[in-house]
């Protein structure tokens, strides 16, 4: 028990003036922490909605997309289809008129095979067995392709989805702000972000598909023509960001989907830009283009809207590239976190906006504070009064364990919420509870008759398993809230967790080095 090293006691002292250090500025305001020097911990804890008010956004989808959607995407896997067929199926009069898709086999006697292929893109849509597209033939070599209600609300339901995850991936990018997303109905989304009076910024954020494409750019083009909104066959005009239109090839090098990563950084002219970088696919596909388009330009695409159309001076080897386009660091920032996320699938508009204000919330931690003082207050005498010395050295880790849980919450910018002030106080029973297995077993070695160090040394080791057991137990059951759960359930979840770790930290390796360092100065003076 007194082999407690002098690095050993210096490296725990240390981690605790960190703890400490970074847990301060969350006691001051906001300007008064802004006008710190450079090198104090400025991070501070954020506070939900429900303590600091917030934004509350309700969005709609624009669903009469995704029917075309799917018409585009099952045209091109039929073009391809019948392409890959052994022997080539030829089709012609292909349409997509009426919101079915239809097309002519030449070959009469090919039109069974391409009946059964299309099939084979077909997929059961929901429990009723019913596929979401049916294949009929009409006049003995066309082919009608129809979706179902089945698959139309299925797909809905996917695309419904899929924004809810990009819109959450886009309003809490580093998964710490503690935002609730939620679906509300079959074509509603509602976003709440604490700490945001100003939602101006994110209904931007949120306004934009974020569709990607790269295209070559026509150089056939008439520019009259172009500035007429007319383009040659295979290519169409789209609008340029700074103003005029260019014509583009319909054909797409290479899509957003293929992005892996994007991020806000610098040109050689130190000039804001968006670094992207794509998957293997994409970055072989991307190369290929650019070896055999040398000295051409090509168009980088945002929504239908031509950010920039730069010159290929060089093939672009490696999957990386960089998007310009008059950024500022904030515009080139927010673009890498639309890209980051993913295209949404639908259109999204606001239908609903209001300020929640923090008066409800100032209640709430008034009175929170109120009822974690009166009980720390009782948990602090109690522990005194039952354990004597080793309950005021119980006493000292509790406090630090509560200051050592803010300060690892700053470091992170995570957001506390009132499930989260719930967690916190759960956490500060668990330290109590470690203190009082460790505390008792003591007593029970020394009256086996054990000398105070023998006694010690049992009580810490003994208890440390029951300890560890019952905390990984409840670490578990954390990471499975954090998991599944959302909004102030992740919020419950990552104070719970980060507690139960300081908690045994204080608990066991803090307590027992205040009881080395006093063993080693007055052993006999010691009663338990």
């Amino acid at each position: 028990m007194l082999d407690f090293p002098r690095w050993k006691v210096w490296a725990v002292s240390l981690l605790l003036i960190v703890g400490i250090a970074f847990a301060i500025p969350s006691f001051f305001p906001e300007s008064r922490v802004a006008k710190l020097p450079g090198f104090v911990p400025n991070a501070q804890i954020n506070l939900g909605l429900d303590l600091a008010g917030g934004s509350h956004l309700l969005l709609e989808a624009d669903t009469s997309g995704v029917a075309a959607q799917r018409l585009e995407v099952m045209e091109e896997s039929v073009r391809t289809e019948m392409r890959r067929a052994s022997p080539r199926i030829e089709i012609g009069d292909i349409s997509t008129s009426g919101g079915q898709l239809s097309f002519m086999v030449r070959d009469p006697s090919q039109v069974d095979a391409a009946v059964e292929l299309v099939r084979t893109l077909t997929q059961p849509a929901g429990l009723t067995g019913q596929r979401d597209w049916t294949v009929n033939v009409m006049d003995m070599s066309r082919v009608v392709v129809k979706p179902t209600e089945a698959g139309l609300a299925a797909a809905l339901d996917s695309a419904m989805s899929t924004a809810r995850e990009v819109v959450y991936n886009r309003v809490d990018p580093e998964g710490t702000r503690e935002v609730t997303v939620v679906r509300q109905g079959g074509d509603r989304i509602l976003v709440q972000v604490p700490g945001l009076e100003d939602p101006e910024g994110l209904k931007a954020l949120l306004g934009k598909t974020a569709k990607l494409d790269f295209k070559l750019v026509d150089l056939n083009a008439d520019p009259n023509q172009v500035a007429q909104g007319r383009a040659p066959p295979g290519s169409q005009v789209l609008p340029m960001a700074e103003g005029g239109a260019i014509a583009v090839q319909r054909r797409t090098m290479v899509t957003g989907d293929q992005l892996i990563d994007a991020n806000q950084s610098f040109d050689q002219n130190n000039q804001p830009v968006v670094s992207i970088r794509f998957d293997g696919a994409g970055g072989r596909r991307f190369a290929k283009v650019t070896q055999e388009n040398v000295n051409k330009p090509f168009a980088i695409i945002l929504d239908d809207v031509v950010l920039s159309a730069p010159n290929i001076n060089e093939p672009i080897l490696g999957g990386q590239a960089q998007i310009s386009g008059n950024f500022t660091v904030q515009s080139a920032n927010d673009l890498a976190i639309q890209l980051r996320s993913g295209k949404l699938p639908v259109e999204l508009k606001v239908i609903e906006e209001r300020t929640v204000g923090p008066d409800l919330g100032a209640d709430s931690i008034r009175l929170g504070v109120i009822a974690g003082i009166v009980g720390t207050v009782l948990i602090l005498i109690f522990m005194i009064l039952t354990y004597g010395r080793f309950g005021v050295y119980a006493d000292i880790a509790l406090i630090l364990n509560v200051v050592i849980i803010l300060g690892i919450m700053a470091i992170f910018n995570a957001t506390l919420t009132l499930p989260g002030i719930a967690g916190f106080v759960l956490t500060i029973g668990a330290a109590v509870d470690a203190n009082v297995i460790i505390n008792e077993r003591i007593r029970e070695e020394y009256a086996r008759g054990r000398t105070i160090i023998q006694a010690i040394e049992h009580g810490y080791k003994e208890a440390q398993t029951a300890i560890f057991d019952a905390n990984i137990t409840n670490v578990i059951a954390g990471m499975l809230l954090f998991y599944f759960g959302s909004g102030p359930v992740r919020g419950f979840a990552v104070v719970l967790m980060i507690g139960i770790v300081t908690s045994v930290f204080t608990a066991v390796t803090v307590t027992r080095m205040f009881v080395s360092i006093w063993l080693r100065k007055r052993p006999t003076e010691l009663r338990i």
